[in-house]
Order: C-alpha cells, then sequence, then structure tokens
C-alpha cells in the first residue's frame, strides 16, 4: 500500500543513511586520531586497560631517568677508584726503591707525599650530583650507599618498587695512607706490605663499583626494552588499522552514495500517486 502519509520506505532508508554517516564519522575519527579507542565510549574494558598500562609506562620512563643518574653516580666513582689504584702502583713503586740503603728517603718520601694528596684529592672530587660513593659519607648526610629505583612490579592492582642499592666502598676510611713511612730502609720494607693492601683495596673497591654500574646499566636496558613492549602493547589494543580504516572508509563512502540515492527515490514514491489522478 502507497500512502501520502506514511512513507514506510523512505523511513528505512533515511535509518539506513544515518547509521552509514554514524558509521563513516566513526572511520574518520579514527583515522584523524590515529585511535580505534580514543575514550572509554568506545570500548570501556579495553580502555581501562591501555590507561592502567601507559601509567606503568609512564614509570618505567621515570625509572629509566633514575637509572641513568644512578649509572653515571656509580661510574664517577669507579672512575676515581680506577685512577686511584694507578697511584698507588707509583707509590708502590717509590717503596720499593726506598728499601735501597744508598737512596734518597727524604725526596722518595716527598714524592710519597704529594702522591697521597693526589689520592685524597681524587677520593674528594668523585661525587655526580651531590653523591660520592668513595667518601664514608655519601650524601653529606651520613648516608652508606645509593638506591635506585629499579623496577615497578605490577600484581593485579598491586605495585610494588623494586631498588638497587651500591654501597659506597669508603676509601677514607679504608685507605688510609699516612701508615706509609720510607724515611729509611726498614721503614720501607713494613711499607711495601702495607701499600699491598692499600692496592688490594682499591681493585676491590673498583671491581665491586664496577658490578654495581654493570647491574644498573643491563637494568636500565631491560626498562627501555620493557617501555617499549608495552607501547607495543598499548599500540595493539587502541591504535587504528590504517589500512583497514582506509578500506572501510571507500566502503562507507560508497554505502553512503547508495543511501542517498535509495533516499530519494523512495521519497519520489508517492509522486507516482499523481498519475492515477490525471
Amino acid at each position: 500500500m502507497t500512502s501520502i502519509l506514511t512513507n514506510n520506505g523512505a523511513m528505512v532508508a533515511l535509518q539506513t543513511l544515518q547509521s552509514i554517516n554514524n558509521n563513516l564519522t566513526d572511520t574518520q575519527n579514527q583515522i584523524s586520531t590515529g585511535k580505534e579507542i580514543a575514550s572509554a565510549k568506545d570500548n570501556s574494558a579495553i580502555w581501562a586497560i591501555s590507561k592502567v598500562m601507559e601509567s606503568d609506562v609512564a614509570g618505567f620512563n621515570a625509572i629509566e631517568d633514575g637509572l641513568a643518574l644512578g649509572e653515571s653516580t656509580v661510574q664517577v666513582a669507579m672512575a676515581g677508584a680506577e685512577q686511584i689504584t694507578e697511584i698507588l702502583k707509583d707509590i708502590k713503586e717509590r717503596v720499593v726503591a726506598a728499601t735501597g740503603e744508598n737512596v734518597d728517603h727524604t725526596k722518595i718520601g716527598a714524592e710519597i707525599t704529594q702522591l697521597t694528596a693526589q689520592v685524597n684529592q681524587i677520593i674528594g672530587a668523585s661525587q655526580f650530583n651531590g653523591a660520592n660513593l668513595l667518601s664514608d659519607d655519601v650524601d653529606g648526610n651520613g648516608a652508606t650507599d645509593i638506591t635506585v629505583l629499579s623496577s615497578l612490579d605490577r600484581s593485579g592492582t598491586t605495585v610494588t618498587a623494586s631498588n638497587i642499592t651500591v654501597a659506597s666502598v669508603d676509601f677514607v676510611t679504608n685507605l688510609d695512607l699516612s701508615d706509609i713511612d720510607v724515611s729509611d730502609s726498614a721503614q720501607a720494607d713494613t711499607s711495601l706490605a702495607l701499600i699491598e693492601a692499600h692496592i688490594e683495596t682499591a681493585i676491590n673497591g673498583a671491581a665491586a663499583l664496577g658490578a654495581g654500574s654493570a647491574r644498573i646499566s643491563d637494568q636500565k636496558e631491560f626498562v627501555g626494552k620493557l617501555s617499549d613492549s608495552l607501547k607495543s602493547g598499548i599500540g595493539a589494543m587502541v591504535d587504528t588499522d590504517m589500512e583497514a580504516a582506509s578500506a572501510r572508509l571507500k566502503a562507507l563512502q560508497t554505502q553512503q552514495q547508495l543511501g542517498v540515492q535509495a533516499l530519494s527515490i523512495a521519497n519520489s514514491a508517492p509522486q507516482t500517486l499523481q498519475q492515477l489522478f490525471r
């Protein structure tokens, strides 16, 4: 039945066209923003998961910065410890020379005094951002180590922090060169064993700092990879598949054209009734 009051065909065509236009708008938004799920209304569950993961990524970015700071602090101290080791070797050479009888012990002692002062200067200068792992007071407030935030461990909704602790090697206390005495051959003989012990202390300290630096460096590399993986996962959930969206856009544009034509045909149907009244 054809009615001039109710055009069922036009209503169906209009509803179809409105649906096509809505889908076309959604697809255009996805292409322009690059996100298939840009807000909670698009997919509340996926959106919520992505936001939690984005907060974790932000946390890991901050952790990377902290690890870089900690790594630099340890590396500065390690460089100082390695340099001190080399200077102690020079002191050992002079102690060995002082064990002889026909040498100028006063001049050798003066050289050792200068080298000892250099060691103390290196200990004092081996700080980064106010933290010195060669000192007995790392931060000026009595600390004996540095703690670096290394990870955020998530279990469900519970997040716990993990840390890497690098202890001071305390060369101020453990590397007191005041016991080196080369005033005569006998004292030089005694100092030979002492300087060997000091060299061992310096080597062990540098090795400990090297191990701490390597651990922080490895953790920083891992956190960087983890952050990249999380970003990829978030992208897989919420980013627009541009190839699929482009194909869908073309299809919807074609459907829109056909929908307009269908609505036009449906709207013209009542006009045919005029032929019946002629």
